[in-house]
């Protein structure tokens, strides 16, 4: 079977990249700009390091805020509609995975009308034309959501989130400048992180996994687990480190799928809105033991990459518990919470481990599963 990756057209990555967000449009030809970003980064002028630059030069744009940290129907409707009374003619998402899944949805929308009822979009929609033109800059480190085909939607009514996957709604254009998350506070850090490091290491023992995704995920995996915790103490090391990482992750995954912590962790959020990457990263080490019986023998790699101490000596079943050890330290060490205590409630978990069956990332788990066995993994986690 042939395997397909999709990227970005063009990347930009470093100190300064932001720079290069005003050339693209304007050797483009587009003469306005649809700003899609979230009102704390207004509030702490993080989205002025790109408007800014928009401003000194008399370039006319249009701010939509309506975003929530967990996107819902009614924020994308809201957008398609300014986006059609603002006249702009691209897309600039500064952001987090909120922020720019927004901008996707609106993008698709804008250009396939006959997608308006935004609940048609989950799964693969057979969109026929590419999105918006769209830049977009992160401002964490960890969605990746500049360099994926993905975006995910809160159904508020339904009380679920929904993951759509649609080629045609990659941003052209990424500028990924470590720069831009240097406000990050240490939880954003830390929960994003592990986002990416759940990322790469599910992206890594998918069923869909390949040569190419391989690559990605396994570099991704040494440049998260070596910064992340230089990331959360605001190091400029740990920050370019994490933005290079995360980004590579979704390289990766993008292109071949996730696993059942993902499937599980979207129910979280929507349902308790607990932060995407704080419930990724309390279910990881889990999802891991789980997975062990038909992926272990790929966990040696991932210790590797994560410098696991003597694990070439190791058989493969030791290998694979200290990975997992590696995994829960790293968390413990960014001030993850261990477990779901707090968290979960006992009388949902019925509905959770239904949405998280039903989930699109949950086909690519190297484990066939049921929503039964689902169930016992939440049970655990309490």
């Amino acid at each position: 079977m042939a395997n397909r990756i999709v990227l970005n057209t063009i990347s930009y990555h470093g100190k300064g990249a932001i720079e290069n967000v005003l050339p693209e449009l304007t050797a483009r030809g587009f003469k306005k700009a649809f700003v899609c970003t979230d009102p704390d980064l207004i509030k702490f002028g993080v989205s002025a390091k790109v408007t800014g630059l928009f401003d000194a030069a008399g370039y006319p744009y249009e701010i939509y805020s309506d975003i929530k940290a967990n996107p819902t129907i009614e924020n994308v409707q809201h957008g398609v509609s300014a986006f059609k009374a603002s006249g702009a003619d691209c897309i600039v998402a500064i952001g987090g995975g909120s922020a720019m899944d927004t901008a996707k949805a609106i993008g698709i929308i804008a250009e396939n009308p006959e997608f308006a009822d935004v609940r048609s979009l989950e799964g693969v929609a057979p969109t026929k034309k590419h999105a918006v033109f769209t830049v977009a800059v992160p401002t964490t480190a960890g969605t990746a959501a500049e360099v994926t085909i993905n975006y995910v939607i809160t159904d508020v009514e339904k009380k679920r989130k929904f993951v759509c996957v649609d080629v045609n709604d990659i941003p052209e254009i990424a500028v990924v400048d470590p720069d831009m998350m240097s406000t990050m506070p240490r939880s954003l850090t830390a929960a994003t992180g592990m986002d990416a490091l759940t990322h790469a290491i599910e992206g890594y023992i998918t069923a869909g996994h390949c040569a190419i995704s391989d690559m990605f995920h396994l570099e991704a995996i040494r440049l998260i687990s070596k910064h992340l915790r230089g990331a959360v103490e605001n190091t400029d090391e740990g920050r370019e480190g994490m933005a290079l990482g995360q980004y590579i992750a979704g390289m990766g995954f993008s292109n071949v799928g996730l696993g059942i912590v993902h499937s599980m962790a979207h129910g979280l959020s929507a349902l308790y809105d607990t932060p995407h990457g704080v419930a990724c990263a309390i279910i990881l080490p889990t999802g891991l033991e789980y997975n062990a019986p038909v992926a272990g023998k790929r966990y040696r790699a991932i210790g590797k990459a994560m410098e696991v101490a003597g694990i070439d000596s190791m058989d493969d079943e030791e290998a694979a518990r200290a990975t997992i050890a590696a995994v829960r330290k790293l968390s413990a060490d960014v001030g993850i919470p261990a477990d779901l205590k707090g968290i979960l409630k006992a009388e949902d978990i019925d509905f959770l481990s239904e949405s998280a069956y039903a989930d699109a990332c949950r086909p690519g788990n190297p484990r066939e599963t049921s929503v039964e066995e689902i169930k016992e993994l939440y049970r655990g986690l309490m």
